[in-house]
């Protein structure tokens, strides 16, 4: 009989840090890291200087809480729009501004889309989320989920960017343990740009084919003197 494998808590965490990364490299074209020390804390804040909740449901019940230094919230902001192709004098300079709280709050809602992805792909169960809620704070707040969460268990994870600023993503959810079975494929994610991609790639390909062919046949036909 061969031993079932179990998934705790902490490889849901290091799901959702991937999504970070992933995230956020992406967007910012740098590389983000984390730190392979995760805290246990017996509750979670919203900390200065910028702070995202969004709370999720279903499978299991959760809150996910980022808490950015405005130096980190700035470098990813900045380093994102720059990727964007934005002009620097539309670049928000403070991390009190609108915008930065807008683009942060978008690429919080990206990495817990990907996250209830990976869950569904990996666990073979489905989470739904809110919408994040991004805000500028001077003050610590706490927040918590529900408390009809059986056993709450809250983890605080380190993340870095490109130029050493510091930030946390703090997660709380029921502890649970998802027992796998029997093995099972886990399927890609299909992005749809990849596919918008690919297609534009195809057809140029296909254009230069038939424009290739065109050309053969204008010659031989000028050869021939026609």
């Amino acid at each position: 009989m061969t031993k079932s494998k179990v998934i705790s808590t902490e490889d849901i965490l290091s799901t959702l840090c991937h999504s970070v990364t992933g995230v956020l490299s992406s967007a910012s074209g740098n590389n983000i890291s984390y730190s392979a020390m995760v805290q246990k804390i017996t509750r979670t804040c919203m900390r200065p200087d910028i702070g995202c909740f969004v709370l999720f449901d279903g499978g299991f019940t959760g809150l996910v809480v980022t808490n950015f230094t405005a130096q980190a919230a700035m470098e990813i902001y900045h380093d994102y729009m720059r990727n964007m192709g934005m002009p620097e004098d539309e670049i928000a300079q403070s991390h009190l501004s609108d915008d930065v709280a807008n683009v942060l709050g978008e690429l919080m809602n990206q990495i817990v889309g990907d996250f209830t992805s990976k869950v569904r792909e990996q666990l073979h169960t489905s989470i739904t989320q809110n919408q994040p809620k991004m805000m500028a704070i001077n003050k610590q707040v706490q927040i918590s989920v529900d408390t009809t969460m059986d056993r709450p268990q809250a983890r605080r994870v380190t993340f870095t960017t490109a130029k050493q600023n510091i930030f946390y993503l703090e997660l709380a959810m029921d502890k649970t343990e998802f027992i796998k079975l029997h093995d099972f494929d886990i399927s890609e994610a299909v992005d749809p740009d990849d596919i918008i991609e690919n297609e534009a790639k195809q057809k140029a390909e296909k254009q230069k084919a038939s424009s290739q062919v065109d050309d053969a046949d204008d010659d031989f036909m000028a050869e021939l003197g026609l």
